[in-house]
């Protein structure tokens, strides 16, 4: 459910983020509208991407907060704990099938 909800919101994130193509057009609409110089407008674009990249990883951080208060909320087992019970428990089968039959365990 996580890793859904993960995946969905950096697919967003990546579908927002400038492309190389679009960045160099972007610098050369700069360049050409508004007479900025090719090093100013990579210098704006570099920083607008920086912008985007520190936005994508605290939009990360949130969603993950917000998805283990609702795991928590819905009463889930994370995974490794899951896991953890799943190994104990078959591992106290084993003991309790190498047992012999009426004798205390």
């Amino acid at each position: 459910m996580f890793e859904l909800l993960e995946k969905a919101i950096l697919t967003g994130l990546g579908a927002a983020a400038l492309s190389q193509k679009m960045a160099e057009e972007f610098v050369k609409d700069l360049k050409d509208k508004y007479k900025v110089s090719e090093d100013e407008g990579r210098a704006f674009l570099d920083k607008m991407q920086n912008m985007a990249k520190e936005s994508k990883s605290k939009v990360a951080e949130i969603a993950e907060a917000e998805v283990k208060k609702v795991i928590d909320r819905a009463g889930l087992v994370p995974r490794d704990e899951f896991d953890r019970l799943s190994k104990r428990v078959e591992e106290l089968e084993n003991r309790l099938a190498q047992t012999e039959p009426g004798a205390p365990c």
